[in-house]
Formats: structure tokens, C-alpha cells, sequence
């Protein structure tokens, strides 16, 4: 499942090489965790979440064949500043 997501959103974005994917295995549904390069957030998502629920059910489409269950989240990373006090 990771590697069919990463060869989705690799081809989507200006930053390939920024892309990370997390799997969290649960209980009964497997979470793939995404994240890209801030300015690449907008491609992932699409006009009116389009591009994200299409990735979203082809990868339900995949895991259903497989008899499990999947969840695609986003994950913004947050830059932590250098000084750790507010400017």
C-alpha cells in the first residue's frame, strides 16, 4: 500500500523527493500517513479535496481486493523555529 501511494503523489508533486509516508497499523484499518513540501499541499488536495478523495478511493479500491481496510491522512509538519521564543 505505501509504495502504490508513493508512486501516486510522487508523480503529482514538484518535490518528490519530500514526500514521506508513514503506515500505523491498527486494530483493523491500516493509516497511511502523508506528507509533502508545503507548497505541494494544494496539488495533493486538488480543487474541492478532488485529487485527494480519487487517491482515497483508489486506495480503497486496492485494499478492498486484499480484504483490509486503509485511511489516507495528510500530515502538515510544522518547522520548528531556531530560538523557541516567540519573535
Amino acid at each position: 500500500m505505501k509504495e502504490f501511494v508513493a508512486y501516486i503523489v510522487k508523480n503529482l508533486v514538484d518535490h518528490p523527493d519530500k514526500v514521506r509516508i508513514n503506515e500505523v497499523g491498527g486494530t483493523q484499518t491500516l493509516i497511511i500517513e502523508l506528507a509533502v513540501e508545503k507548497s505541494d499541499i494544494g496539488k495533493i488536495i486538488g480543487k474541492e479535496g478532488r485529487t485527494i478523495n480519487a487517491i482515497r478511493t483508489l486506495l480503497m479500491s486496492v485494499a478492498s481486493r486484499n480484504g483490509i481496510r486503509v485511511s489516507l491522512e495528510i500530515i502538515e509538519e510544522e518547522k520548528a523555529s531556531s530560538s523557541g521564543r516567540p519573535a
